[in-house]
């Protein structure tokens, strides 16, 4: 590699880092009365305050896709979501834990896309009883394994949630959970910006 060419590529590295990175946030659940949106709203307190990120919402309970499974590409209906997805350089999985594993609207929307998980990295907020979701996070962990995609060991987890959070959603006292959302979101903004500069420089191709 010749000294100009380096160059430009080091140029070209400089203005993606400057370029903040593509968040998806998935809600994870469909089911009434659902509390994923309170924990959703929550972690969104903390991508708001961030420069490298910005962030997109995607909630499976407004995705229209059959449950009828067909291969990609999605429905003209769930085209924005694949694009969202297609676009996004990193996500996190808002999932509460059903059965001792995750719920099916969530693997819907995540088989229905391929390639728009291939070579990103996937973080995990979960919730539910006393597990707090991790169940359903190791679970998600070998799906997303199968899609080419890197899972970040750090996660925020929630047992027995809804006795943490009050009426109006406010979490009752968040200092653990507020270093726990730091810290995942510092680990996958390492893990977003080093995957982008990878995909840059050559693209992914899954086997």
């Amino acid at each position: 590699m010749n000294i100009t060419t380096q160059q430009h590529e080091a140029g070209s590295f400089a203005a993606r880092d400057a370029e903040p990175m593509r968040l998806a946030v998935i809600v994870g659940s469909n089911r009434h009365g659902r509390f994923g949106p309170v924990i959703v709203d929550w972690f969104l307190e903390h991508t708001a305050g961030r420069t490298d990120f910005t962030t997109e919402v995607v909630d499976v309970g407004e995705v229209d896709l059959p449950t009828s499974f067909g291969p990609p590409p999605v429905p003209d209906g769930a085209a924005a979501v694949a694009a969202s997805l297609a676009a996004a350089d990193a996500f996190v999985v808002v999932t509460p834990e059903y059965n001792h594993s995750y719920p099916a609207a969530l693997k819907n929307l995540i088989d229905w896309h391929g390639e728009q998980w291939h070579a990103k990295p996937v973080a995990f907020v979960s919730y539910g009883g006393v597990s707090g979701g991790l169940r359903a996070v190791e679970h998600l962990r070998q799906v997303f394994a199968e899609l080419h995609a890197t899972t970040l060991r750090d996660t925020v987890s929630f047992a027995n949630a809804h006795s943490y959070f009050d009426a109006e959603g406010r979490h009752r006292d968040s200092r653990h959970c507020d270093a726990a959302a730091k810290g995942l979101l510092d680990r996958l903004a390492w893990w977003g910006q080093a995957l982008r500069e990878a995909r840059a420089v050559r693209p992914y191709e899954a086997a």
